[in-house]
């Protein structure tokens, strides 16, 4: 498992969700220094204590561990999702485009 990204992908939520080590600590009932680490990936958290920060972050542990364990299409998917819901139409038409390039130049195939 690669600890490092597990953390990385653990601050990037706790930044989307504007808050600070200290405040996830509190939520999750262990200090900002285990958090820190955690970040870092100096530490290896728990079942628990990666069950508890999802939780306190709103978000699925596979969310956390996808690109920790291996890449599989439906995790890429649902990151996909994840950064459309917030898009604006023209955005997401102007997305659509941009895939059916991507696709059209590839021929079509699955990679």
């Amino acid at each position: 498992m690669d600890y490092k990204r597990l953390g990385k992908r653990i601050k990037e939520e706790r930044l989307k969700k504007n808050l600070t080590q200290e405040q996830l600590a509190e939520a999750v009932e262990i200090s900002s220094v285990y958090v820190s680490h955690i970040e870092s990936g100096s530490a290896k958290p728990s079942l628990k204590t990666l069950v508890d920060i999802c939780n306190a972050l709103g978000i699925t542990p596979d969310f956390v561990l996808y690109d920790s364990l291996y890449k599989s299409r439906e995790y890429i998917k649902d990151e996909i999702a994840n950064l459309l819901k917030d898009c604006s139409e023209d955005n997401l038409r102007l997305i659509v485009k941009l895939i059916k390039a991507v696709v059209e130049e590839q021929g079509g195939q699955k990679k």
